[in-house]
């Protein structure tokens, strides 16, 4: 075999007598289908080169070379500097949101009870399909304790699955208010009428349900899969709602506030399973800047289990607001959670979670 010698630098120290035997010894290895030490190196720089990524990814099934920037900047708008939430969150305090507790408002009638019904059927399949499951009355004796059979096998909750679960339940979460908020809004125009107030909080749940999923996504990027659980969920979600708040408000309120039930237990789980450092890529996880921003969340107070609990509180909130909504007048009353009251002293509803009331507000104590 004849060596080529270059004057170029690099070629040189790759063509150098010592660089061609090893050469030689590789090329001997590779046609015996020896596993030489000399492919080790090559391998290794290979595998292990990956492209820069801004934040963890915890759920995915798309390959890493495609993931891309989840909210880019608009294009062609070089006028425009930054465009500011169109409802800005209260400030939740510490001791606010811990004191959010796991709470169900019994049923009073038959229309109580099928809402219940309905939102256990939905509970029953979206716990089926993520693997999830508790025990009801381990969690009212103890919200921090965990069911045995959670903790092995396919029911053993991992930050992926958590994450999974938080992404479809926010993607359904923002419907309910966005539909009665339309549907107020229609009805008003068509029947000459003011709405008293519900369609602003009806629209602000909406839009807080879905800054929950769009801050969800800054740490998970849905696959195909998921993205068509999510297109059939909300095709199916959507219109039955539609359909049923035509009906009957009353009912569908009472279903919300029984949904947001579950929801404030999802968290109040997910939240003790942090604290118990069964998640333990969640227990020093930043909240992304999206977060930070949204619930003004102060420093040395924006990691993963503070994140959950300003999402818990919110939770907990829309909880209230619909079981009270629920006990009103559907057509006459006002919305008491922006209304003035004649005495500002006595305890009444307000957009924080100052006063809140877990199973809502009955109708004599604030109309």
């Amino acid at each position: 075999m004849t060596l080529m010698y270059s004057t170029n630098p690099l070629a040189s120290s790759l063509t150098s007598p010592r660089a061609a035997v090893k050469l030689s010894h590789t090329l001997n290895a590779f046609a015996n289908g020896s596993k030489s030490t000399y492919l080790r190196p090559c391998t290794v720089s290979i595998w292990t080169r990956q492209p820069h990524i801004s934040q963890p990814r915890l759920f995915t099934s798309t390959a890493h070379q495609r993931i891309k920037e989840v909210f880019p900047p608009p294009h062609d708008a070089p006028s425009i500097k930054v465009t500011p939430p169109a409802w800005h969150h209260p400030v939740y305090t510490e001791e606010q949101m811990k004191a959010i507790q796991v709470a169900h408002r019994e049923t009073k009638n038959w229309a109580d009870r099928v809402a219940l019904v309905m939102v256990k059927l939905l509970r029953f399949g979206m716990d089926t399909a993520t693997g999830y499951t508790h025990a009801k009355q381990e969690i009212q004796r103890d919200p921090n304790r965990r069911a045995p059979s959670q903790d092995k096998g396919w029911f053993a909750m991992n930050e992926r699955k958590w994450l999974a679960r938080f992404l479809f339940l926010e993607s359904v979460a923002g419907v309910p208010g966005m539909v009665a908020a339309s549907i107020r809004h229609l009805h008003s125009l068509r029947r000459l009428k003011r709405d008293n107030g519900w369609i602003e909080t009806l629209l602000e749940e909406a839009y807080n349900e879905r800054m929950h999923l769009l801050t969800f996504m800054k740490m998970a990027e849905p696959g195909w899969f998921m993205k068509t659980m999510i297109l059939a969920a909300q095709g199916f979600f959507y219109n039955g709602f539609f359909l049923s708040y035509l009906m009957s408000p009353r009912i569908c309120h009472r279903f919300v506030g029984f949904l947001e039930e579950e929801a404030v237990l999802t968290y109040s789980r997910a939240i003790a399973d942090i604290e118990a450092g069964k998640l333990p890529k969640w227990e020093k996880l930043e909240a992304p800047e999206i977060a930070v921003r949204y619930w003004n969340m102060p420093e040395g107070h924006r990691t993963m289990r503070d994140l959950l609990l300003y999402i818990r509180a919110d939770e907990a909130k829309h909880r209230e607001v619909n079981h009270t909504l629920g006990n009103l007048e559907q057509k006459t009353d006002p919305n008491p959670f922006v209304s003035e009251y004649e005495d500002p002293n006595k305890p009444h509803p307000t957009k924080s979670i100052d006063n809140i009331k877990p199973t809502g507000w009955e109708r004599q104590e604030v109309i």
